[in-house]
Order: structure tokens, then sequence, then C-alpha cells
């Protein structure tokens, strides 16, 4: 059975995974623009122009040249005034202590402002558990990266299999995967799938491109990440309706 995201929500229990499923309904969009751009108005200028199409700002924070904690504030005024998460890309991949103290500490203090982060499960389930300590008590979400876009990638077959173990162990406070296809029906799990284009292709760095039907429509994903082809393009705005018509369409015939 297809739920519609905001009945999907209703069988959740944490409290990001909650907020992203009934506002994706609400504003009706599914699209997810990846900001890798390294100064900080660049950034704040993507949220502010695009944030009303988008259900999520993924950044990379420590990639910014020109950081401060006022681009937090910023992002987090700019997150309520248009209704979106914030998901900061941070791909843990350490020991559980050591990443507690990367997403609670250090100059960036992830946990304080993104609802959402995400990690590699190559160290084993501590990973989870370190991040679980410091960012269940503030509701926020965990994606596992299940799958990768890119070419000869290794996040497949036994990890991936391994991964989803580790989601079902944890879903107070894993919301989801970064994947290509929906690979475990649970209504709970959030599926935010990368390398989306309107057309399909490759970049001569080896990411493999989808477009929103295929994503959402075949491979049951849930929401398209979109980066450079949205805010490199002449007109962004008009790109990011573009992208959002297409994955909402996408979704509409889903559930049809």
């Amino acid at each position: 059975m297809n739920y519609t995201y905001t009945q999907r929500a209703n069988l959740c229990t944490n409290p990001t995974a909650v907020k992203l499923l009934q506002l994706m309904d609400q504003k009706q969009t599914n699209l997810c623009i990846a900001a890798d751009v390294i100064s900080k108005n660049q950034l704040l200028k993507i949220a502010d122009e695009l944030g009303d199409e988008i259900c999520i700002l993924k950044t990379h924070i420590d990639i910014l040249e020109d950081f401060d904690m006022d681009t937090v504030i910023q992002l987090d005024r700019l997150s309520e005034k248009h209704n979106f998460l914030l998901f900061e890309d941070r791909k843990f991949a350490d020991i559980g202590n050591t990443v507690k103290h990367q997403y609670q500490d250090g100059i960036y203090h992830i946990a304080d402002w993104a609802h959402i982060t995400n990690a590699h499960t190559v160290p084993g389930p501590g990973i989870i558990t370190g991040l679980k300590e410091v960012g269940l008590h503030k509701g926020r979400g965990l994606l596992l990266l299940a799958e990768m876009s890119s070419a000869g990638t290794l996040a497949k077959n036994e990890y991936t299999a391994e991964t989803l173990e580790m989601a079902k162990n944890n879903k107070d406070f894993v919301i989801g995967f970064i994947t290509m296809r929906q690979l475990i029906d649970d209504p709970c799990f959030i599926n935010l799938t990368p390398g989306v284009q309107l057309a399909v292709g490759t970049d001569n760095l080896g990411q493999q491109y989808n477009t929103p039907e295929k994503v959402i429509k075949e491979n049951n994903s849930d929401v398209i990440i979109v980066g450079r082809g949205i805010y490199e393009a002449q007109d962004p705005i008009a790109e990011a309706k573009k992208y959002r018509t297409a994955g909402w369409q996408a979704y509409l015939a889903k559930l049809s």
C-alpha cells in the first residue's frame, strides 16, 4: 500500500520524521536542495531564495570559508520562515565516542541546529549509539548511508543489509536512508536519493543521475536531492520549481 506522507507521519514516533512528512504534504514538495557552496552569503541566499520550494536544505557546513555562529542563527531563522528542515550532510564515520563530540562540540555544534544528520555504518552500531546520546533528547533524526550514487561505490550488498538491521534496531532515532531506492517496506523510514536530474546522465567525477520520476515512482524513494542542477542554473527559482513539480507529480502518480 502507498501511504500519503501525512498517513506515514501518523505512524512515526521520531519528531523530526513526523515534522518532515507532514510539511512535505503541507507544502506539496519532496525536493531537497544540496547547497554545496563555500561562502556564507551564497548559502543564505540559496536558503532564502529557494526555501519556499523545498522540504529540506542540505548543507556541508565545514566547507564554508567564512563560517561563524551567525550562519546557523540565520539558517535557523530561514528554516522557520520558509518551513523547511536543515540537514547537515556530515557523514559521520568514526567510533561512538568520537562522533558524539563531532556532533555536539567543536566549532559547528551540529546537533544544536541541524534537524537531520547522517552517518556511514562502517564502524558498526556504536556510531548510532554515540550520535543518539546527543541527538535523541533534542528530537533530531539520523539518516544512514545505505547506498550511494557514485560509480564503483562499496555501499551495497552485505553493507546495505547490515545497515538496514542497524536502522530497525534504532527506530526511535534513525529516520531513514540515503539510498537509490526503497530498501525496506516500513512507512516510518524516509528515503532520500541524491544524483537527481531532469535528464539521465553522469558527470565527469562518476556521479550517476536519475530523473525525479524514476526515483520517486519507480524506485519508491521519497525525497529527491538536487544541487548544482538548480543553484547553478541561469534562473535557480524557475529550475527549483521544475524539479519540485516533477517530484510532486511522480509522488501523486505513485499514490494513484
